[in-house]
């Protein structure tokens, strides 16, 4: 069984809410990726996205963008990250999620990528700028690879779109819950629990909400409308403060392990 539907139905059979943590790869360096992702799978997160670094990411605010910035000057490509995901496999089985932008695939091939990452121990893709309606070899590849598609649903989407992308899902739906890019706010969205309850009237997958949730505060408060809560731009503005320092890891992990603490409660 996939890792990511693995942890899922043990999150449904303990009544437990999940926890995703988005980071930059190679953010400040590979090495620093391999050691949070450690760290992270021993504070409670349960799956750990990883933002392939790419120097036009469309989807993302400037903690993010400055992250993949980061990534990209340390030297990260698409293949030593996949070296990357094999040696945290060594250690560790927490479910790992690509985030991904389509012009990597594209350039990379997109059946090797796909092959290549789930040998390397990745779970599943989010292609953030892969439409479902352009999906369908994708789609077969993915799941001939055993890997998870995710794809995105946005407080715009309508009805009868929220129908057909649940549909081509699996693994679990990426709620957006504000219209714009990634990044921290001071509230949560107001329509949070009125769109989680549209989405789930048309499938059974899990829903994780994301964008803007950057305090334990607010976790809490959105694990009581979804399945998982995203927290991505508060983490990487902790990995951006330590940078290079040598309690980079501890600290990043101790903040961490506040929101996994406030989720799981």
């Amino acid at each position: 069984m996939n890792r990511i539907t693995q942890r899922f139905a043990q999150l449904k059979k303990e009544s437990q809410k999940g926890f995703v943590v988005y980071i930059g790869a190679g953010d400040p360096d590979l090495a620093a990726t391999q050691e949070l992702a450690l760290a992270f799978d021993k504070a409670g997160v349960d799956i750990l996205e990883l933002g392939v670094p790419f120097s036009d990411p469309l989807a993302d605010g400037l903690v993010n963008q400055l992250a993949a910035q980061r990534g990209l000057a340390s030297g990260t490509t698409p293949s030593k990250l996949l070296q990357t995901v094999a040696a945290i496999r060594q250690s560790s089985q927490i479910p790992i999620v690509f985030y991904v932008y389509f012009n990597l695939l594209h350039r990379y091939g997109v059946k090797k990528f796909i092959d290549d990452a789930a040998q390397s121990g990745v779970d599943g893709l989010l292609v953030l700028d892969l439409p479902p309606e352009e999906s369908e070899n994708y789609e077969a590849m993915m799941a001939e690879a055993g890997m998870c598609n995710i794809y995105l649903i946005a407080p715009t989407t309508p009805d009868e779109r929220i129908e057909l992308i649940v549909k081509r899902g699996t693994g679990f739906i990426y709620y957006v819950s504000r219209i714009g890019v990634t990044g921290m706010q001071s509230e949560i969205s107001d329509t949070i629990a009125q769109m989680t309850a549209k989405i789930r009237a048309h499938t059974d997958l899990p829903i994780a909400v994301g964008f803007g949730i950057s305090n334990p505060e607010q976790a809490k408060t959105v694990a009581g409308f979804a399945e998982a809560i995203v927290v991505g731009s508060a983490v990487v503005n902790q990995i951006a403060q330590h940078g290079r320092s040598s309690d980079l890891v501890p600290r990043v992990s101790e903040f961490v392990k506040s929101l996994a603490t406030a989720i799981k409660k």
